[in-house]
C-alpha cells in the first residue's frame, strides 16, 4: 500500500523520539526508492523534499523540548530555522547532508541578546544532533546552524550580507550563491523574507555583481565533451561511470539560480523558477520547457547514483555507475546535458546583456 503524505504527516507528527523517528525515515527511503521508477522525477522530487521537511520540523521542535527540558527556556525572540543547498531550493535526494542555519529576531536590549546567544546556540546543537541520528550527515563545508556564521540574529545576517556583495570575492559570492537559495522550513518566514529582499535589491541597483556571480556559476562544466560524448570517470571506485551531481545537475541549478537572481524571481526551487521566468516573459516558453526537461532528468539520473550508510548517515558521491549507464540512460543523459551546454551559454548572454543596459 502507498503512503499518503496525510499517512506520513501524522506518522512524523505523532513520534515522540529520534528513535521513532529515525523507524519512520528508513522506512520512507524504501518506499520512496520503490516510487521512482513509477512517477515523474520532478512530482517524486517534490514528494520527498515534502517529507524531509516535516522530518526536520519534527526534529526543530523536539529540539526545542530538549532545551526546555533541560532548563534552556523558550526562545527569547522570533526565529526561522532555515535550509540551504538542495534542501532550500527542495530538491534533497534521499540520502542529503545538512544544510542549514538560523535567523533570529533582533533582541529589544542587551539582555536578551546574550539570552539568544546562548538559547540558539543550545538549540543548533540539539537539532543537529537529532538530524544527524536521523541519518543526515553534517555538511563538509561548515554551512551549518552550529556555525556561528549561519546563526546570526537579522542584522548579523544584513551587516554579513553586505560585506560580501561590497567585497565580491570568489568565497564571498560562493557565500551569496549559498544564500540565494535559503528557505525557511520552521518558524518565522519575514526573517528570510527580509534578508533575500535585501539581496535582491542590491543586486537590481548593482548589475555588476551578476558578473561577479557569471564566473562562480559556471565554474562546474557540463560532462560533455567536444564531440557529444560523455566525459567519464577514469580512475577509482567511480571509473567509467559519470559524475551526475556536478556535470549535470549542479551546473543546471546554478544557471537557473542566475538568471532568476537577474530576473527577480524569488522561487526557490528550480523548477519554480523556471516557471517564474517564463511566467514574466524572461525567457521563451520552448526554451523554458527544455530546461524543465533537463532538470526532470538531471534530478532522476541523481537519484539513481548509488548510495551507502556509513556510521548510520546515508551518503552517496553523486557518480552514476559504470553499469548504471544504461543505452536508455546514456541517451537521456546526452539530451540533458546538451540543453545544460545550451542554458550555460544562454546564462553567460543574458548576464552580459544586463550588464550593459545597467
Amino acid at each position: 500500500m502507498e503512503l499518503s503524505l496525510e499517512m506520513i504527516r501524522s506518522e512524523i507528527q505523532r513520534a515522540g523520539d529520534y528513535k521513532q523517528l529515525r523507524g519512520i525515515r528508513d522506512q520512507l527511503h524504501e518506499e520512496f526508492e520503490g516510487r521512482l521508477l513509477l512517477s515523474t522525477s520532478i512530482e517524486w522530487n517534490r514528494e520527498l523534499n515534502q517529507v524531509h521537511d516535516l522530518l526536520i520540523e519534527k526534529a526543530v521542535g523536539l529540539g526545542q523540548e530538549k532545551v526546555r527540558q533541560e532548563g534552556g527556556g523558550d526562545p527569547p525572540v522570533p526565529f526561522a530555522f532555515v535550509l540551504f543547498g538542495s534542501g532550500g531550493r527542495g530538491e534533497q535526494t534521499l540520502w542529503s547532508d545538512q544544510d542549514n542555519g538560523l535567523i533570529y529576531g533582533v533582541p529589544a536590549n542587551f539582555q536578551i541578546e546574550e539570552q539568544a546567544i546562548v538559547y540558539f546556540k543550545l538549540l543548533a546543537e540539539a537539532v543537529s544532533e537529532l538530524l544527524m541520528q536521523l541519518g543526515y550527515p553534517p555538511c563538509t563545508g561548515g554551512v551549518i546552524c552550529t556555525n556561528e556564521k549561519w546563526r546570526k540574529p537579522l542584522n548579523g545576517y544584513r551587516s554579513m550580507l553586505h560585506e560580501w556583495m561590497q567585497d565580491p570575492h570568489w568565497e564571498h559570492i560562493r557565500y551569496l550563491l549559498i544564500l540565494a537559495d535559503m528557505r525557511t522550513v520552521f518558524g518565522d518566514k519575514g526573517l528570510v523574507t527580509a534578508v533575500l529582499d535585501e539581496f535582491f535589491d542590491y543586486v537590481r541597483k548593482h548589475p555588476i555583481m551578476l558578473e561577479h556571480m557569471l564566473h562562480n556559476t559556471l565554474h562546474h562544466k557540463i560532462s560533455l565533451g567536444l564531440f557529444g560524448q560523455l566525459i567519464k570517470e577514469r580512475y577509482g571506485e567511480d571509473a567509467g561511470g559519470v559524475d551526475i551531481k556536478y556535470g549535470a545537475y549542479i551546473p543546471i541549478v546554478s544557471g537557473i539560480r542566475l538568471l532568476a537572481v537577474e530576473a527577480g524571481v524569488k522561487a526557490s526551487s528550480t523548477e519554480e523558477r523556471i516557471l517564474g521566468l517564463m511566467k514574466t516573459g524572461f525567457v521563451e516558453e520552448e526554451i523554458a520547457q527544455d530546461w524543465l526537461e533537463a532538470l526532470s532528468i538531471a534530478l532522476k539520473l541523481r537519484s539513481f547514483t548509488p548510495f551507502q550508510l556509513e556510521e548510520g548517515h546515508y551518503t552517496s558521491r553523486g557518480k552514476l555507475s559504470a553499469d548504471g549507464l544504461t543505452k536508455e540512460r546514456i541517451s537521456e543523459l546526452k539530451l540533458c546535458l546538451r540543453i545544460g551546454n545550451d542554458l550555460q551559454k544562454y546564462v553567460k548572454k543574458s548576464v552580459h546583456k544586463e550588464i550593459e543596459k545597467g
